[in-house]
């Protein structure tokens, strides 16, 4: 349930921060009740926070593109958080049984962004060959059909989702929502990206590959990605 104006102003919070920056947020932060009102220097509708925290650059001391992670905890140590290690983000499900089962996530929000079927098939059938099943998840508006002669999931509720990537021993996908949920559960991962930057969106503090080329998705070979499942020690 999306959250509302009333049930914010209930809760009477002394701090609200606002890590989005569009329209409704900032118009929530303004109307929450809070004496302290946090967003970011560089978002639009400024006059909505008394508080505007600095570029992430400025407040970790590094000049360079600096990971998302990095970019929401900058915002807490500039409002006081005791600076230490980023961690990583954690997911939890509970009474999930490990199962040699491969999680593949083969779609994408942009065609930029989305590796082509056949590849993923090619590497489904490797993954197979080292012990592993594989199991294609997608929403329900996904085309998952190339993908028939394997086990697919489709237009599964968030917790269903949850508990299949919490049971995997592996993940393989496009630059998204499921391979950053893998990463919080810890999963080793492969992700593949489009025309995203992975200096900033990439799997954080998890045993993990990424694959780019200077051309575009469609340039990553098949071989490359095998490679990456090689030094990930993904053997049967």
């Amino acid at each position: 349930m999306p959250p509302t104006v009333g049930a914010l102003r209930q809760w009477r919070p002394q701090l609200c921060v606002n890590f989005h920056g569009g329209t409704r947020s900032a118009w929530m932060s303004a109307l929450s009740g809070a004496e302290h009102r946090a967003g970011f220097g560089h978002f639009r509708h400024r006059w909505a926070y008394n508080l505007r925290i600095p570029r992430a650059q400025e407040i970790l001391a590094e000049e360079r593109p600096v990971h998302t992670a990095e970019h929401l905890a900058s915002a807490m140590f500039w409002l006081g958080a005791t600076v230490c290690e980023i961690p990583r983000a954690k997911l939890v499900v509970r009474n999930v049984e490990k199962r040699s089962i491969a999680v593949i996530h083969p779609v994408a929000a942009t065609p930029e962004k989305t590796w082509r079927a056949e590849g993923f098939i090619a590497v489904a059938e490797r993954l197979k060959k080292l012990g592993l099943e594989p199991i294609f998840i997608g929403a329900d508006t996904d085309d998952l059909s190339p993908f028939h002669d394997f086990f697919v999931i489709k237009g599964a509720p968030l917790d269903k989702v949850k508990t299949v990537l919490a049971g995997a021993s592996f993940f393989v996908g496009n630059d998204s929502g499921p391979a950053h949920m893998a990463a919080a559960f810890g999963l080793p991962v492969v992700v593949i990206f489009g025309n995203s930057n992975p200096a900033i969106w990439g799997p954080w503090r998890t045993a993990s590959e990424v694959l780019t080329a200077p051309g575009g998705i469609g340039q990553i070979e098949i071989a490359q990605v095998v490679s990456a499942l090689e030094r990930l020690r993904v053997h049967a």
